[in-house]
């Protein structure tokens, strides 16, 4: 909960967002422009000088890597230099250093604490937390750290008569996941997919696996063959705000590019229930697939905002915003969410002059406010 409440309604709003230039971020800052409430100031840090998000915020910094132990000093310093109300971080490296360090800031930070971020960034800690609590959405799962391991897990889930999944226990996006299925054809993969395909064998990795100075800890689950759904919960420790599922009917490296927001009652259900049990805070992301029975099962928690929330905004309900709301410590209005609104996700460019200025091609060049 917010250790600022100095905020009024109507009084201008600074939000410090990092990750500048995470895909998400165009859409988090039309979210936080949207609200006709106040004036909301962002300002934008990230670790790449050409992170595309500069141009859309109000001022910007460059920063080190969430990783860095430089990190928290330069961010205590930004936010100091902007007088920041709230930090709003989008990228999975920076949360866990931000919620260790909270006593660095003045500002309210939007993430959870440190001992429930140890459970939901971690999908062997996660999968056995909803194991151990009964919910009926926990995957069929083992964490292994040997090559035996690792083969007498895929064959326990069924493998090679049923595809198997395996992924970094704490990883991104689609960092590290892949689909083992014996049936795949490797003629067909190669002349008619992708080469960025997830789908491989068990031969196929198994020398890669093995080949590692100590063999890589892993999650192994079952394979979830049916629809997938995002779900984006405004967490307020033990309750909860808005809970808004929405489809990934079509999706390009982990980010999605078209869905619907869809009133799944099941989804919501059981989101709201992970949400109060583990104590997650601010805005998450709960991503459940659904398997051969038709049971949904979780694939992951993304415990900050989800690049693709905008899509609520869409719906109606301003999750980013109502996030900093709560952050801020004011009471949250009731949201009509109009279901079944669509959206489909199209490129837009960001072109910048050669003395500095960005613009994109239906407006004028203007200056980009980056300061060092």
């Amino acid at each position: 909960m917010s250790r600022n409440t100095s905020q009024s309604a109507d009084g201008e709003l600074t939000v410090l967002m990092t990750g500048a230039g995470a895909p998400g971020a165009s859409g988090i800052v039309r979210s936080l422009r949207a609200t006709d409430e106040r004036d909301v100031r962002i300002v934008g840090v990230d670790m790449d000088s050409e992170a595309y998000g500069f141009a859309l915020v109000d001022e910007s910094y460059i920063v080190p890597a969430g990783t860095d132990e430089a990190y928290i000093p330069r961010m205590a310093e930004v936010a100091d230099r902007v007088d920041a109300d709230v930090i709003l971080p989008l990228t999975t490296d920076e949360i866990e250093p931000l919620a260790a360090n909270r006593d660095a800031f003045e500002a309210t930070i939007m993430v959870s604490d440190p001992d429930v971020l140890d459970v939901a960034n971690d999908k062997g800690k996660l999968y056995g937390f909803l194991a151990e609590e009964g919910f009926e959405s926990a995957p069929a799962y083992h964490r292994v750290d040997t090559e035996a391991e690792f083969v007498a897990a895929v064959e326990e889930l069924g493998y090679p008569e049923r595809p198997v999944c395996f992924k970094p226990p704490v990883a991104s996006g689609m960092r590290g996941f892949r689909v083992l299925d014996e049936r795949t054809d490797r003629l067909t993969r190669l002349l008619e997919e992708k080469p960025n395909s997830a789908v491989t064998t068990l031969d196929e990795v198994l020398p890669v696996l093995s080949s590692a100075e100590e063999f890589p800890e892993l999650a192994v689950m079952e394979y979830l063959p049916g629809e997938e759904y995002s779900v984006d919960v405004l967490a307020m420790g033990d309750s909860v705000g808005p809970v808004v599922p929405r489809s990934r009917s079509r999706t390009r490296a982990g980010i999605t590019f078209e869905g619907t927001v869809e009133q799944r009652e099941d989804l919501i259900a059981e989101a709201a229930d992970i949400s109060r049990s583990l104590g997650l805070e601010y805005n998450v992301n709960i991503q459940f697939k659904y398997d051969a029975d038709g049971e949904p099962k979780v694939i992951e928690i993304n415990p900050r905002v989800a690049g693709t929330i905008v899509m609520c905004v869409g719906a109606g309900a301003n999750m980013p915003y109502l996030g900093v709301k709560h952050a801020l410590g004011e009471s949250l209005p009731a949201v009509d969410i109009a279901w079944g609104t669509h959206m489909v996700r199209y490129w837009q460019e960001l072109f910048r002059s050669p003395d500095g200025r960005t613009f994109h091609v239906d407006s004028e060049p203007e200056e980009v406010h980056l300061t060092q």
